[in-house]
């Protein structure tokens, strides 16, 4: 336990779980020193997938979680008349398919919107884990209600707020994800092309351009091709004030 794993194929090495810099906010926050050998036991490290590789696909009998080592990942669903509805995006640190957890088949399909790496965490021996881990357990509970709370946000931004409202929120949410990290959360790289964007919040591409402009020349936000500077975060969270006012 504690050397670096091979990724076969690609050359690089992936750590392991006790020298993932991910630690603090993945799987491993939940288990004892002691016991983290075991969960290095059951996860499949470094996993690799190109940019617009599928990860899972929708109605794929579901086995396992995903959480994302580094990279970025987006998922969908198609509608029966072959509408793409984007349902979300994940960051270095976060859990993919937990809203499979339930069913026998994956609700959506995920792609790498970039080079990425995975670990691939097969339910069944999770379960059997966390049966000897209560804390691992007590976590995965944690993960899937933090799941949930995300849709039930999602719904009500996509119900009520404008375009403006939606898009301060995206981005402080980014802001809020890569500050866990411990990564600045006023400067980084969006992964996600503005169509995603759109799509993901129920806009039009040409508002979302013509929003960020605004924010642009009000001096909220900077952007360099997908490099973002969140140049006033106050303003940002001052678009959304009347709303979270509504919500106390």
């Amino acid at each position: 336990m504690g050397e670096p794993i091979l990724a076969r194929a690609q050359g690089t090495y992936i750590p392991s779980c006790n020298q993932c810099s991910l630690s603090n906010i993945c799987l491993p926050i939940a288990v004892s020193h002691e016991d983290l050998y075991r969960l290095e036991a059951v996860v499949s490290q470094g996993k690799i997938f190109d940019r617009g590789e599928l990860v899972f696909r929708q109605c794929d009998r579901f086995k396992s979680c995903f959480a994302v080592q580094g990279g970025a990942i987006k998922t969908y669903f198609v509608s029966e008349d072959g509408e793409k509805q984007v349902t979300g995006f994940y960051l270095p640190g976060e859990v993919v398919a937990l809203d499979s957890v339930s069913t026998n088949h994956y609700s959506c399909s995920a792609e790498a919107l970039e080079r990425s790496s995975l670990c691939e965490i097969p339910l069944n021996r999770l379960e059997e884990l966390a049966a000897r881990i209560p804390s691992l357990q007590q976590h995965f509970f944690q993960l899937m209600s933090h799941e949930i709370q995300s849709g039930q946000q999602m719904s009500m931004l996509l119900s009520r707020r404008t375009a403006e409202e939606r898009l301060a929120s995206f981005l402080l949410s980014l802001s809020t994800r890569f500050n866990r990290r411990r990564l600045s959360p006023t400067h980084f790289r969006l992964p996600m092309a503005r169509n995603d964007i759109a799509n993901y919040l129920g806009l039009a591409v040409e508002t979302v351009s013509r929003v960020l402009t605004r924010f642009q020349k009000q001096e909220l936000v900077l952007f360099h091709g997908r490099n973002c500077t969140l140049v006033d975060i106050d303003g940002l969270k001052n678009i959304v004030h009347h709303y979270n006012s509504l919500c106390e």
